[in-house]
């Protein structure tokens, strides 16, 4: 590309502000430029939590606001407060990175597109997108989808693995638990809520509860509608998660499981392998989909294999975003 993506990021939450970081500070970010930060929240509060981040600890930059505009490092982006993207001139932006969560509506999700920008890139499930694509699975649909939902993090992290294991050595049966951390979206002490277990400490306790990946992965993998169950598990820690399947294979892999699926599952941007006895957070800032602890593998006679893989929801998650906006960019370029 001859010239560099211009993103602009709609949110500033816990995924905008990856997004931002990893632009700034990642080598594998390279080539993208911000065109602009927009968040309802006051610019100093925004900057305060770029500047400080209990998970990624302080910004390796200077932080510094003025009228209108964020500073970190060399660069300053102006920032607004805009309620309606559509109050916005976003042309010349390629991806507006949209990271509100509140994109559920049609008039939501194209608003980025209306105020000019070429693509709009969602952070999560959206029925609102013109297409849900996850890198590993279907990217070969993208086509020329305007509006994309990138799923969930947990389906970044799933349907990859399926994809590829499937295709080395056929499932006919799988079952998933995530075991992910907990989120904004859990209260920290009791309160009421429309899900009881979701009600209860965040910190305090494991949590039986719901997750969209079991759809969000047969929406993007249709093959395995009827081979698949998901179970979620919110537990007491603020960062790294992890998912425990359970496979029946077909051909079960002979030799060394371990090198199996080292050859397997070879793209290095989406898997990592480790073989050391690793705990959640040593998996912290790791920007692959998923990182299979090895040691954890174990296969029957029968053909069963069982997985440990970790993921970063927040890092590896912005990650693949950058990665499905140079893809969409780049059909235009």
């Amino acid at each position: 590309m001859s010239r560099p993506i211009r993103v602009f990021i709609n949110g500033f939450g816990r995924i905008g502000r990856s997004l931002f970081r990893q632009i700034l500070t990642s080598r594998a970010a390279a080539g993208f430029e911000i065109a602009g930060v927009n968040d309802i929240a006051p610019l100093e509060t925004c900057a305060y939590l770029l500047r400080y981040d209990s998970v990624y600890g302080p910004f390796p930059q200077p932080v510094e606001t003025g009228p209108g505009w964020l500073a970190a490092g060399d660069i300053r982006v102006p920032f607004h407060n805009a309620p309606d993207l559509r109050r916005l001139d976003l042309s010349g932006v390629d991806v507006v990175l949209e990271c509100t969560g509140r994109a559920k509506d049609r008039a939501t999700a194209e608003a980025g597109r209306e105020a000019g920008a070429a693509h709009v890139l969602i952070s999560g499930p959206s029925p609102a997108a013109d297409r849900t694509v996850v890198l590993g699975a279907n990217e070969s649909e993208l086509g020329d989808a305007r509006i994309v939902s990138n799923a969930s993090c947990t389906t970044n992290a799933i349907a990859p693995l399926l994809g590829a294991l499937d295709g080395a050595f056929g499932i006919t049966r799988a079952h998933v638990t995530t075991v992910h951390c907990y989120t904004g979206s859990q209260p920290t002490v009791d309160q009421p809520g429309a899900n009881l277990e979701r009600s209860r400490a965040a910190a305090v306790s494991m949590v039986p509860t719901t997750t969209s990946a079991m759809d969000q992965v047969t929406q993007v993998l249709p093959g395995f509608r009827d081979r698949l169950s998901v179970a979620a598990i919110r537990v007491p820690t603020i960062s790294v998660s992890a998912v425990d399947a359970v496979l029946q294979l077909e051909t079960a892999p002979g030799g060394d499981p371990a090198e199996a699926l080292t050859h397997a599952l070879s793209d290095a941007t989406l898997f990592g392998l480790t073989l050391d006895p690793c705990v959640s957070t040593d998996l912290r800032g790791r920007t692959e989909s998923l990182v299979l602890a090895l040691p954890e593998t174990q296969v029957t006679r029968g053909g069963q294999m069982r997985l440990l893989g970790w993921y970063d929801n927040e890092w590896g998650f912005s990650a693949r975003m950058l990665d499905m906006a140079r893809r969409m960019a780049g059909r235009d370029m």
